[in-house]
């Protein structure tokens, strides 16, 4: 297949998404020679955070001289970006060999794969043949049921903060969710969590407890924050001093102590990993579009924050790292399914100012409907026909102010392709 047959494939791959076991999975990697088999995972999960989690503990590991394999979803710019070894992201001709594999063996299967499972077993074809030392593994949806626990016992199981999302498949409240992305701690296993309340604690402790396997809590109250700004901060967390991430909010500096935790977990295991390590991982994290500075005149910054959670994440860096009385305006979209409502409710908190657009994906709310909705609020919405104009609108309002681009990781991902260094930034201001 040429590199255009490979992503049209992919495009256009089609399968129903089934929770109710991973046979099928376990078929095609059979087929496939069990990748799996031959790696050492560390296996994340969470509502908000598992990302830029996930994003840390792979710089650490790499910065200690790990062949160091990351998988996420989904991507911003290009499909590459969920297979990356070492920074590196997969190559086409790579991409191109093993994802035709993968296809010659799921035309040999009774009960198809889904789409993030053809995907995911793509990943690990690639990662076992480069012969990674360790993969940093990001859960699709949930944690039992999910494609990613086809593994055996990972290194660590880390589960970052949980809130509602996804409560279609997961459930209604967010213990239910917790039992479900509990499911990735496996027997003898150990377990690193992000602290949340007390009854969703007491679900992962009762699934440590039935499989005998060891459980860290992060300690959040070792974190004392020294400095911030809008590109990134410095605080002390978990015994280490002055530590530097280049992600700003008080929700990083806790998925920074869930990534030393689980780094102190490794350790433990044999791994040699040192404090200098640590240090310069963290400080060369990079995770995109999480309040990430793509301009600095005008101000523009994309999230790809898509629920209530990451709603008051944004609003409140924003409120902290903005000089009180400057403009600021949210361009928005978000997916049609999300709680968009809440969503927009907490970012009033911060601007009255809103420019809807919607990203391109077939579940994206219309422009129109959310400009209808944020009015309703007493807020004022401008409504945009493509990202672009959006864009300029945003930055025309702000007039010298901050523009915050919100509400979904596919309008991040067109909006920061806008920004990159192959776009000139002169044709929108």
């Amino acid at each position: 297949m040429t590199l255009k047959e490979t992503l049209e494939f992919i495009d256009s791959y089609s399968c129903p998404y089934k929770h109710y076991d991973l046979s099928r999975v376990y078929t095609l990697l059979e087929l496939l020679g069990d990748p799996q088999k031959r790696l050492k995972f560390i296996h994340v999960t969470g509502t908000n955070g598992k990302g830029s989690t996930c994003a840390m503990i792979a710089s650490i590991l790499r910065k200690a001289g790990y062949r160091t394999a990351l998988f996420t979803s989904p991507h911003i710019l290009r499909y590459n970006e969920r297979m990356v070894i070492n920074g590196e992201q997969i190559p086409d001709e790579d991409l191109i060999r093993i994802t035709e594999t993968v296809k010659n063996a799921i035309e040999k299967t009774e009960e198809k794969v889904n789409w993030f499972e053809m995907v995911m077993c793509t990943a690990l074809c690639w990662f076992a043949e480069q012969n990674a030392d360790i993969v940093v593994f990001e859960v699709g949806v949930g944690g039992r049921l999910d494609g990613t626990n086809v593994i055996d016992v990972p290194e660590c199981a880390v589960i970052t903060n949980i809130g509602l999302d996804h409560t279609g498949q997961l459930g209604d409240t967010v213990e239910e969710i917790a039992d479900v992305k509990a499911g990735i701690i496996k027997k003898n296993g150990s377990a690193v969590i992000y602290r949340n309340s007390p009854s969703v604690e007491k679900v992962i402790e009762d699934r440590c407890r039935e499989v005998s396997a060891e459980l860290t809590k992060a300690d959040f109250n070792s974190i004392r924050a020294i400095s911030e700004d809008i590109f990134g901060q410095t605080f002390d967390a978990c015994g280490y001093k002055a530590l530097h991430i280049p992600l700003t909010g008080e929700h990083q500096r806790k998925n920074a102590c869930v990534a030393l935790e689980t780094v102190n977990v490794l350790r433990s295991k044999g791994w040699n990993i040192s404090d200098d390590n640590i240090r310069e991982g963290l400080e060369d994290t990079v995770w995109p579009v999480r309040m990430e500075v793509v301009s600095k005149d005008p101000l523009f910054i994309i999230d790809g924050g898509h629920n209530p959670q990451c709603a008051h994440a944004i609003a409140d860096a924003l409120t902290e790292l903005i000089p009180s009385g400057t403009r600021i305006v949210f361009m928005t979209g978000i997916m049609a399914d999300k709680n968009y409502e809440e969503f927009m409710r907490i970012l009033s908190s911060v601007s009255k100012e809103f420019v809807t657009v919607a990203a391109d994906y077939h579940r994206a709310l219309s422009a129109d409907d959310l400009a209808e909705f944020i009015d309703s609020l007493g807020l004022h919405a401008t409504m945009c026909s493509t990202v672009e104009e959006g864009i300029k609108k945003a930055i025309e309002i702000a007039d010298g102010g901050v523009v915050c681009c919100a509400g979904s990781l596919y309008l991040a991902g067109e909006a920061r392709a806008i920004f990159s260094p192959d776009t000139s930034l002169n044709r929108l201001v």
